[in-house]
């Protein structure tokens, strides 16, 4: 992998933030260009770069404030763009922006394009909205993004062409793995053109399935809610003679949410992610466990990813979503019908109580924790555009904020280790099989 990041040119404009150089004066310092985070921190892996004569370990660059910045705030305007769908935080990080922009930075223009990258496109007609503090002073508390978001490619020379005509030099996009990949191919078109624009990605995805970044803005939130259905689930299956209770979350190709959720609120029996292929018939399939489960515990309560089982529904919707996603059938729904069959055939009486709080969960504000992350975020994203650094996302990696390329970020996506510590620790929760077949 290639870890460095891109700048427009030397920073010389000294920062207009009160920081400090001196270590130990009891000011906060500025970070030092050099200042690294080490991508893997065990000591095999150093020991291995040291055997191979390997220079230095692969490492991020830090994010923070430095003391010498690109542009000059005085004469900077600043785009900002929410893409994909929605997720608890998304109001936090605009505000933050704002707030750091206008208040630390002495940026005066700063300019909200309405419902994602549709807003760059002219013949959409979307207004420009001016973000002020004044405008955005109250809008973490609310869920969405006072920006409105939509899904899809646009055309990338138009939206290009929108960013020169209005004199945006400095461009914030807030979005998951699609917006990333536009983003991506907004700093291309730029760098083609030789244009001075910096693209700053901010990362946010429910499904926490970024590449290069331990965690997204909204995920905790996300599972925090989920946790709520999962309890719900519960208490129907457990008050019911052989109950059933079936939680379908999100995680299209990650199942982050099911497993953390799961975790956090330990009654769940079963975790289904589409890491993990399952049966649903047969000796080891779901519906034997299912029916051994009844006999001995009376209840179940079963999670699954929106993603998982896709190769067993008998049609797939076809084609792909405004986002270029692969279209998913419901797995939620086809397991509700097929237990429900499964166990009417066998002469099992039961109840199945079917719960999907996705939306729910996506229009939610930020709880305190994911309010926290947002603020922290947005201000290093901040900083790093500030700095002329470009076509890079910030990160969070062993829980220091980092500098991450867009082209690296969104090269593949960050999925669950059916060998790693996760999945191992769900496993042991739930006591369900390790596989299915």
């Amino acid at each position: 992998m290639d870890l460095n990041i891109p700048v427009l040119g030397p920073a010389k404009i000294r920062s207009p933030l009160k920081l400090s150089t001196v270590i130990g004066d009891m000011v906060a310092n500025f970070v030092l260009d050099d200042e690294r985070v080490m991508y893997d921190i065990s000591l095999k892996h150093y020991m291995e770069c040291m055997e191979n004569r390997q220079e230095l370990p692969l490492s991020f660059e830090r994010a923070g404030p430095r003391e010498f910045i690109y542009f000059d705030p005085s004469k900077l305007h600043v785009g900002v763009v929410t893409c994909g769908g929605l997720c608890p935080g998304i109001n936090n990080v605009i505000r933050s922006l704002v707030m750091e922009l206008h208040y630390h930075y002495g940026v005066r223009k700063i300019h909200g394009f309405k419902f994602g990258f549709a807003g760059l496109i002219p013949d959409e007609g979307h207004d420009v909205v001016d973000l002020t503090p004044e405008l955005v002073r109250g809008i973490h508390h609310e869920g969405g993004t006072v920006l409105g978001s939509s899904r899809g490619p646009q055309d990338v020379g138009e939206m290009v062409d929108c960013l020169d005509r209005m004199g945006i030099r400095l461009l914030f996009a807030i979005g998951g793995d699609g917006t990333q990949r536009g983003a991506l191919a907004i700093h291309e078109e730029i760098t083609r053109r030789e244009l001075k624009i910096s693209v700053i990605g901010i990362p946010k995805t429910i499904d926490n399935d970024i590449q290069l970044v331990e965690k997204t803005f909204g995920f905790e939130t996300a599972f925090s809610i989920a946790i709520e259905a999962i309890r719900a689930a519960h208490v129907e299956a457990s008050n019911a003679h052989n109950g059933v209770g079936l939680v379908r979350l999100m995680g299209r190709h990650s199942g982050y949410i099911a497993a953390t959720a799961a975790m956090a609120e330990p009654d769940v029996n079963c975790v289904l992610i589409p890491e993990i292929p399952f049966e649903l018939e047969g000796e080891r399939g779901l519906i034997q466990w299912l029916e051994k489960r009844l006999q001995r515990r009376k209840h179940a309560v079963i999670v699954v990813a929106e993603g998982a089982g896709q190769d067993l529904l008998e049609h797939g919707t076809g084609g792909t979503d405004p986002s270029g996603n692969r279209s998913l059938g419901d797995i939620g729904l086809f397991l509700k019908h097929h237990i429900n069959r499964a166990l009417d055939e066998k002469g099992i009486k039961h109840t199945l109580k079917y719960i999907d709080p996705s939306y729910i969960i996506r229009s939610a504000p930020a709880n305190p924790n994911d309010s926290l992350f947002c603020v922290t975020l947005a201000q290093n994203a901040a900083h790093a555009g500030m700095s002329g650094r470009t076509g890079m996302l910030v990160g969070l990696w062993n829980n220091v904020f980092t500098h991450v390329p867009m082209k690296e970020a969104v090269a593949k996506r960050k999925i669950v280790d059916p060998e790693g510590d996760l999945w191992r620790a769900v496993l042991e929760s739930t006591g369900q099989p390790a596989k299915w077949s």
